[in-house]
């Protein structure tokens, strides 16, 4: 092994770990709830690298993973219309509703289109104005802002066959919801990077004024995160819990002020459905009354109902930080990538794949 030049990013990062281990006493429970930090992570290995007394659990910052059974089987409806393209990202193709999944139903002969951006999907409903186009909006404050301009797009366009199946959510209140739950038992959050891009660190302070929860936004880089970690060991070991930001050349104390602006001309918050939290209030991101014709459920009649989860599968639990994806007796049996039973063995940004992946690398030591 070459030996550290000075400033070598990798022995920055070894620094920190030790510094990590002198501040984690007693043991602290920390749990990231970004989907891109949690295959961040594994994919540097960083796991190697935390002291016993750091526990680092993973919740739900995963789009796909946080959407509900029941909103699944409302995609899955309009899906079985006739005069219905549904456009829909990738990652909701292989989700498991009941009994069936998009994938499958386009193999049946749905009108199932894989799109990339929510322009795609206006797109579509513009070049054939024969047929209803829904778009199956998923995704925290990141991806919203998109939705809500595709929506404004289509009303200034006066288009009646445009359509959004919505169910974007918020990220704040899970975080609170999860500080408050006993079960959990957090010490502190690593907040998510893209998401405070748009929401700025404000909406974050609640979490230490009432809880006692001490916070960080991490970047995507093992520096970074490290750097987090050592950050809400200090605040707990000072009892000094705050809001700070180790991603700064990204996110701006204030957010990006334009993105909100465009989701409160659009959205109005309501209560949602959360799959393992529950339905959590003000949580859901969901159209003004002005914007009723584009909302799928109110145009179409969809219901989104509550339903059970499938058989055996813990992914609720894993969104909550209670149990690692391994502890469920599903995990690598009858649950992989390639057949999943559930929506966290899907997503490439779910726990349960980045588990199942890693796992078989030996986590990416560290040191290999």
């Amino acid at each position: 092994m070459q030996a550290h030049r000075p400033g070598d990013p990798r022995k920055r990062v070894e620094l920190l770990s030790k510094a990590l281990s002198e501040l984690a006493d007693p043991p602290i429970k920390v749990m990231e709830v970004c989907g891109t930090h949690t295959v961040s992570i594994f994919r540097q290995g960083l796991r190697t690298l935390l002291p016993a007394k750091i526990s680092l659990v993973s919740g739900p910052g995963c789009p796909v993973c946080v959407t509900s059974q029941g909103e699944i089987d409302a995609a899955l409806s309009l899906a079985s219309r006739e005069d219905t393209t549904i456009a829909t990202y990738g990652d909701m193709l292989r989700v498991p509703g009941t009994g069936t999944t998009l994938a499958e139903e386009r193999s049946r002969g749905a009108d199932v289109r894989v799109i990339t951006s929510a322009d795609e999907a206006l797109s579509l409903a513009m070049n054939d104005r024969t047929r209803s186009v829904v778009f199956l909006a998923v995704g925290f404050e990141t991806t919203a802002p998109a939705t809500a301009s595709v929506v404004l797009d289509a009303w200034r366009e006066g288009l009646d066959n445009f359509m959004v199946l919505d169910l974007h959510k918020s990220v704040p209140p899970a975080l609170g919801a999860l500080a408050s739950d006993p079960d959990v038992n957090l010490d502190a959050f690593l907040l998510p990077g893209h998401v405070s891009v748009i929401t700025g660190l404000a909406t974050y302070r609640f979490l230490p004024e009432r809880f006692g929860i001490a916070c960080a936004v991490a970047g995507f880089e093992a520096e970074g995160i490290m750097m987090a970690l050592v950050e809400v060991a200090r605040q707990i070991r000072m009892k000094r819990p705050r809001v700070a930001s180790l991603y700064s050349r990204a996110v701006r104390p204030q957010g990006n002020v334009a993105a909100r602006n465009v989701m409160d001309r659009v959205f109005t918050l309501g209560d949602a459905p959360w799959r393992g939290l529950g339905v959590i209030p003000s949580s859901g991101f969901f159209l003004r009354k002005e914007f009723a014709r584009f909302d799928a459920v109110e145009r179409l009649g969809v219901a989104v109902k509550e339903t059970p989860p499938p058989v055996g599968c813990r992914c609720g639990e894993v969104l909550k930080g209670l149990i690692d994806p391994p502890f469920c007796d599903l995990f690598g049996r009858s649950c992989t990538p390639a057949h999943p039973v559930g929506p966290c063995m899907v997503s490439t940004e779910g726990s349960c794949a980045a588990y199942y992946r890693f796992q078989k690398r030996g986590y990416l030591d560290w040191k290999d």
